[in-house]
């Protein structure tokens, strides 16, 4: 298949594997780094939570259910001027990365809060007996706990993701997406369409994998 490409679309091939790398990965983290600590939030306030809050989670719940149940091609474009302010462009891979972050943290926050509550209510019962505090709480009992569970919700995400960045592509967001979009569609070339699917479809398969991995290793542990 690849050997009727030219030099110039295999190269164009390896850029747009490359962007979509970038707007996975950078997207992937920035929404753990903001999902993990909402997601901690949703369980310690919740009913029979540590800081039992329930004006609290609802009210952050319900920002959560609200971005989550917004489809990512509506969020690409309702966002559009914060794109354009954060990146300074409403186009390629930079300003992709925005919307795809704003779509990852509240999924990640519902799995991370989900994975929490699977940990067993004793154990933290325990640690408030000998006086731990909140923090303690969290950084000795609940995320050790979860940790498997918050890495296979991690995997499912940045496997969600490279589904929507390959959306992003319809509005310009740059990599493959945006590649079978340009040639395989609008050009009718319908090989670089198979072609893209073809490595998308091994990404996620390496991306699923490396996270079975890690589960069973941390599960072990």
């Amino acid at each position: 298949m690849f050997a009727n490409f030219s030099q110039a679309l295999l190269e164009l091939f390896v850029s747009s594997l490359w962007e979509t790398v970038v707007m996975v990965g950078i997207s992937g983290i920035v929404g753990a780094l903001l999902g993990v600590p909402l997601g901690v939030f949703l369980r310690l306030t919740d009913t029979g939570g540590v800081l039992q809050n329930g004006a609290a989670n609802r009210i952050v719940g319900g920002i959560v259910n609200a971005v989550r149940s917004t489809p990512f091609i509506i969020l690409l474009v309702a966002i559009i001027p914060l794109t354009r302010f954060v990146t300074g462009s409403s186009i390629g891979t930079a300003a992709a990365v925005v919307p795809l972050t704003i779509a990852a943290a509240p999924f990640v926050a519902r799995l991370v809060e989900t994975a929490l509550r699977e940990v067993d209510h004793g154990l933290i019962e325990a640690a408030q007996a000998m006086g731990a505090t909140t923090g303690q709480i969290v950084w000795k009992v609940l995320l050790p706990e979860a940790l498997p569970g918050i890495v296979a919700g991690l995997t499912i995400t940045f496997v969600s993701l490279t589904g929507y960045s390959a959306m992003a592509g319809a509005i310009g967001g740059g990599g493959l997406g945006d590649l079978g979009i340009r040639y395989g569609y609008q050009r009718f070339l319908p090989e670089v369409m198979l072609a893209v699917v073809v490595v998308l479809i091994l990404f996620v398969q390496l991306v699923q994998s490396g996270g079975d991995w890690l589960v069973r290793r941390l599960s072990h542990k």
